[in-house]
C-alpha cells in the first residue's frame, strides 16, 4: 500500500479552486492534489475530441501521481468527456479507479423544483451539448429547461471585474430572460460563476434558489465516499493539499487565491 493516496481535482483552468475549496471545508481530512491545465485554457471553445485527449493526459497524470479518486471540476469536460472515460478508458486502463464529474451532483439538486421550470447560464460549449438538459430529464422528464450561453462572463471574472457595474450589466442582460420563463432554480453551470453569486442573488430574488457548483460537490463527494467505503480506506487523511499547473503565472497565482480563498504555492508541471 502507498502511503499518499489523494483525491484529484481537475479543471481546465482556475474555477476548479472553487470547487476544492469548498471540498476541502466539507472534507478536510483527506489528501488532494489539484491540476489547472491553464496553458490550454479555455475548453469551452474547442473541439470534443480536443477536449477527450486533454482530459485523457490530465487522468492519466493524476493516476499516476497516486490520486485513487479524481473530479473533473470542469463542465466542459464533464460534458463532452466525462463519459467517455469512465466508459471506456478507466476499465482498459484504471478499472479500480473512479472519475467523477460535477454534472449529476447538480442535475440531483437542482430537480427540487416546484414549478419544474429551470435555468442555466453556462459557457457555450456547456450549452451546446445539451448535458442538463439530458440528466435532469433523467431524473425528471417534466422538466423545462431554459439554458443561457454566458460568454463574456467568464473573461469578466478572471480580469477581476466581477464586482463592477460591466459586469452587473451583463448579469441582468443574461438573466432577464430567464426570469421572463419563470424559472424557480438557476444551475450555475459553470465553476468560475460561484463567485458572481452574491450578484446573480440580488437580479434574480429570493424566490429562484441558486445551484452553485462548489457547496453541492463537497456535499455528494462526502456521501460518495460514505457510500463507498473501499475508496474512502484506501485514501491518505494527512489534510495535505499540491498545486499543479500547466502555465505558472502570476495570473494563476493572484486570481487562484480568489478563487481558492488563501494564496497557495503552485507548481508548474507538463501533460
Amino acid at each position: 500500500m502507498k502511503e499518499n493516496i489523494s483525491i484529484g481535482v481537475f479543471d481546465s483552468g482556475f474555477g476548479g479552486l472553487e470547487i476544492l475549496r469548498e471540498i476541502t471545508k466539507e472534507l478536510p481530512q483527506y489528501n488532494y492534489i489539484y491540476l489547472g491545465d491553464t496553458a490550454r485554457v479555455p475548453y469551452g471553445n474547442r473541439f470534443q475530441e480536443e477536449v477527450y485527449n486533454f482530459t485523457e493526459q490530465a487522468v492519466d497524470f493524476l493516476f499516476k501521481r497516486d490520486c485513487h479518486l479524481i473530479i473533473v471540476a470542469c463542465n466542459t469536460v464533464s460534458s463532452e468527456a466525462l463519459r467517455k472515460i469512465q466508459q471506456k478508458y478507466l476499465p482498459e486502463n484504471y478499472p479500480e479507479k473512479r472519475v467523477l464529474g460535477v454534472v449529476i451532483p447538480v442535475a440531483e439538486a437542482a430537480i427540487e423544483t416546484k414549478n419544474n421550470r429551470i435555468g442555466v447560464i453556462a459557457t457555450q460549449g456547456t450549452v451546446n451539448s445539451s448535458v442538463f438538459e439530458r440528466e435532469l430529464k433523467k431524473l425528471n422528464p417534466k422538466i423545462k429547461l431554459f439554458q443561457r450561453a454566458c460568454p463574456l462572463l467568464v473573461a469578466a471574472i478572471e480580469d477581476g471585474k466581477q464586482d463592477s457595474k460591466e459586469t452587473r450589466m451583463l448579469l441582468e442582460n443574461y438573466l432577464n430572460p430567464l426570469l421572463e420563463k419563470k424559472v424557480d432554480v438557476l444551475i450555475l453551470g459553470c465553476t468560475h460563476y460561484g463567485l458572481l453569486e452574491k450578484q446573480i442573488k440580488e437580479i434574480v430574488g429570493d424566490k429562484v434558489k441558486i445551484i452553485s457548483e462548489g457547496k453541492i460537490v463537497a456535499e455528494k463527494l462526502k456521501d460518495y465516499l460514505k457510500r463507498h467505503p473501499q475508496i474512502d480506506n484506501v485514501l491518505s487523511k494527512n489534510s495535505e493539499i499540491e498545486f499543479l499547473t500547466t502555465d505558472l503565472t502570476d495570473k494563476f497565482k493572484t486570481l487562484g487565491t480568489v478563487f481558492f480563498g488563501k494564496p497557495f504555492d503552485p507548481k508548474k508541471i507538463f501533460l
